[in-house]
């Protein structure tokens, strides 16, 4: 079976196309970098993500936020439950933890908030 994905690591944006055999990739073509290499082998075996989004603050203003490293693609949906039941204290800095250990990352601000 043949796929075929564009590379989202660079702004190059490299035309892949990956040949696997059951869930194993046998190749990769198309990148110009070993890391649309890694790219390819990684979303056809196992996709994460970075979540972006906001949590709210207890003085009821919306914060921006996003996970410290990618999670399963799986698991977006249980680590958004997680973030809206959330409620964050202020003061909040850039970098602050919200939540620590959500589906194997932490939730970090992306903003300040007094």
């Amino acid at each position: 079976m043949k796929r075929n994905l564009t590379c989202i690591i660079c702004p190059i944006g490299c035309a892949l196309e990956v040949e696997l055999e059951g869930k194993q990739v046998i190749s990769v073509s198309g990148n110009t970098c070993p890391r649309g290499k890694a790219y390819a082998e990684t979303e056809c075996t196992n996709p994460q993500r970075t979540v972006t989004t906001t949590v709210r603050c207890e003085d009821g203003r919306v914060l921006p936020v996003k996970t410290d490293r990618p999670i399963p693609k799986e698991k977006m949906s249980e680590c958004m439950k997680i973030i809206n039941q959330t409620v964050a204290p202020l003061p909040i800095s850039i970098g602050d933890v919200i939540i620590k250990d959500v589906c194997g990352s932490n939730i970090v601000a992306t903003a300040k908030a007094e």
